[in-house]
């Protein structure tokens, strides 16, 4: 064989090596931005229920202005974020899972209002998106396990620039929200 053939056949193994990987990195980009989709089927949900929460809220709770204004303002800031930044996205949703907590650490301070149907029902809702949340969080956090290995591995690491590789973030429950929430009046 000559010198010329080798490198032709070389470069054609090369070659498809590379699409393998390319095709591998667009395979791993758009499942973790399926997953993400189902991140933000349940946020939007959140959105739609908060108002609804924060008026019933607000009858029971009116000397608590700051608290109710808070999560009006992280719920907008995360809804101001782009779908497509998923990152920034992460942060302002750790921002108004803080406030949320806040506004039921409210509920635990106003027994009539913690007897609200109203109140309990918006509650339960919420409890539901949470779970359902929590869910596509995981799913969303594996998908992202799998692309980040891939594309800080070899070989994907190799032509991971070439690629415009994506690193994603995991979407985590932040320090901050992991502290419990004190209520004084």
């Amino acid at each position: 064989m000559s010198l010329p053939l080798i490198i032709l056949v070389l470069l054609i193994i090369l070659g498809i090596i590379v699409v393998f990987i390319y095709n591998r990195f667009v395979k791993n980009r758009n499942v973790v931005k399926d997953a993400w989709s189902n991140i933000d089927v349940a946020l939007k949900r959140r959105y739609d229920l908060i108002p609804n929460l924060v008026e019933t809220v607000k009858g029971y709770a009116a000397h608590e202005r700051n608290t109710l204004e808070n999560v009006i303002k992280a719920r907008n800031a995360a809804m101001s974020v782009p779908p497509d930044e998923i990152n920034a996205k992460i942060n302002a949703e750790n921002q108004l899972q803080q406030t949320l907590r806040s506004l039921f650490a409210l509920g635990e301070a106003y027994p009539d209002l913690k007897a609200n149907t109203n109140y309990l029902d918006l509650q339960q809702k919420l409890s539901e998106i949470e779970e359902n949340l929590e869910r596509s969080r995981r799913y969303y956090n594996g998908t992202v396990r799998e692309n980040n290995i891939y594309g800080e591995s070899f070989p994907g690491v190799l032509v991971a620039g070439i690629f415009r590789y994506q690193h994603f973030e995991f979407f985590e429950t932040d320090e901050v929200s992991r502290e419990n929430v004190k209520v004084s009046l």
